[in-house]
């Protein structure tokens, strides 16, 4: 497995990391069963949240063993100071743990989370004050919106930022271009959602996959391109999917990981043709 530095200190995370959502609704023994096979294959880079139903419940149990040998972010989407502080203590306890290496804000999309966020009272002020009581090691940041994006890491000196790096996305819609060049610019680590998604599913539309409300890459040689794809660009890790099989297949493509070539990525361009993608810029 390919290792690759976090922010500006010595962390070094895997270049796929698990999936928390993973866990949702699985027993005991096989979310222990996943978790052991993603030590055991060179995974340290464990990401979860609040909103992934029970997924932290099953992870804390499996991951306590391992703990102080991985990398665990977890996140919230309140934006009030008191509400997220209280997401944090409750993350803390349900998954056995009495520090996160990396603390975010969840899904910022809007101009009312961005003000309510980090203005005063807000979810920003609550997640410094821990850091400094020292229970939150790096403080980031996921978002759904480039503008918001932008505007987040311009105000505050983030750790890192999770966003889509998607290739239908990126090529359909042009989302991701400008978060990759202002995080590079400001020296914002750059973590990667969505990779393996394919496209976005129609209003009413079944989900194929349960843990995916996107369509999620099928074929096996594709979800190789499109993951070989975002890992070729400058980003330190990926969250493949939430479901098990995806999941490890995405595994397995990290350990024969190579940089993807330019009659590849026409590949996926025509891959992506007419697909909806994602996310979108925002426009006016």
């Amino acid at each position: 497995m390919e290792y690759r530095q976090y922010g500006k200190q010595e962390d070094l995370l895997s270049i796929i990391a698990f999936a928390g959502i993973v866990l949702k609704d699985e027993s005991a023994e096989d979310s222990n069963k996943y978790v052991s096979w993603a030590i055991e294959h060179g995974v340290n880079y464990f990401d979860v949240a609040p909103g992934y139903g029970n997924a932290q419940n099953m992870l804390g149990p499996a991951l306590h063993p391992f703990r102080h040998n991985v990398f665990l972010a977890c996140k919230t989407k309140h934006r009030t100071g008191v509400e997220s502080r209280a997401d944090l203590e409750n993350s803390l306890k349900v998954l056995q743990t009495d520090y996160f290496d990396l603390y975010q804000l969840h899904a910022m999309t809007t101009e009312e989370d961005f003000k309510l966020a980090t203005g005063p009272g807000g979810a920003l002020d609550a997640i410094l004050k821990a850091k400094e009581e020292g229970i939150i090691r790096h403080i980031g940041f996921s978002a759904h919106s480039a503008e918001v994006a932008v505007k987040l890491m311009r105000i505050f000196d983030f750790d890192s930022i999770l966003f889509p790096v998607n290739f239908t996305t990126w090529f359909e819609a042009g989302f991701g271009p400008k978060i990759m060049d202002e995080a590079e610019k400001l020296n914002v680590s750059r973590l990667a959602l969505k990779s393996a998604a394919h496209y976005k599913l129609k209003p009413g539309q079944d989900r194929p996959r349960q843990k995916c409300w996107y369509a999620p890459i099928e074929d096996r040689e594709l979800l190789k391109l499109a993951l070989r794809w975002a890992l070729s660009q400058p980003i330190t890790s990926a969250i493949p999917p939430g479901d098990p099989e995806l999941w490890r297949m995405s595994v397995e493509v990290a350990h024969k990981f190579t940089p993807i070539t330019t009659d590849e990525e026409k590949s996926l361009r025509r891959a992506a043709n007419s697909r909806t993608p994602l996310f979108e810029l925002a426009h006016g």
